[in-house]
């Protein structure tokens, strides 16, 4: 599958998840144990991410993140 570009919209740090605006228009769920090239804590709103579209229990979810 190919990497999907997005922006971060939302962080909520002390809990350690965020929220990816991609580039088709849907928002995506992120852990901070999918961040694969850099630490949560260095993630700022607005920063160009790359990731994978994944599935997770309660729906579309980010792996792999990557900052760009």
């Amino acid at each position: 599958m190919a990497a999907m570009h997005g922006t971060i919209k939302r962080l909520v740090s002390e809990k350690g998840f965020g929220f990816i605006l991609a580039d088709d228009g849907n928002e995506y769920f992120f852990h901070n144990s999918a961040c694969t090239n850099a630490s949560f804590n260095d993630l700022r709103e607005g920063q160009a991410v790359t990731f994978e579209k994944g599935q997770g229990p309660k729906g579309p979810r980010a792996e792999s993140v990557k900052t760009v």
